[in-house]
């Protein structure tokens, strides 16, 4: 019974070690990444827009434009960088118009 006992703690102390892998730690640096793009068309609700952007390494370079309630088009173009920040170039395209006020009371 003795032998039995002593075989079984045995037994359960080699299961309960762990086992020891020699792994390097492998530490690398990827370079981030990443574009993307998309549009909205929906005259029922008069909404306009797309924007499309993407990056590589530190440096971020997108643009988006949408349909102003006035009527123009405004399109942002715009880089990004750890040295020179943000920085937006802004264009509006066609005339705005404006509706007309009418004077609703007698003077």
């Amino acid at each position: 019974m003795f032998k039995i006992l002593v075989l079984c703690a045995l037994i359960g102390i080699v299961l309960a070690q762990e086992e020891h892998h020699h792994y390097k730690d492998i530490d690398y640096y990827a370079i981030p990444h990443y574009e993307f793009k998309y549009s909205v068309k929906d005259p029922k609700h008069h909404d306009v827009h797309e924007q499309q952007e993407h990056r590589y390494g530190n440096k971020v370079k997108g643009e988006y434009s949408l349909h102003e309630p006035d009527g123009t088009i405004r399109i942002v173009k715009y880089e990004a960088d750890k040295e020179n920040g943000f920085n937006a170039v802004v264009e509006r395209k066609g005339h705005a118009i404006h509706p007309q006020h009418y004077k609703t009371y007698k003077d």
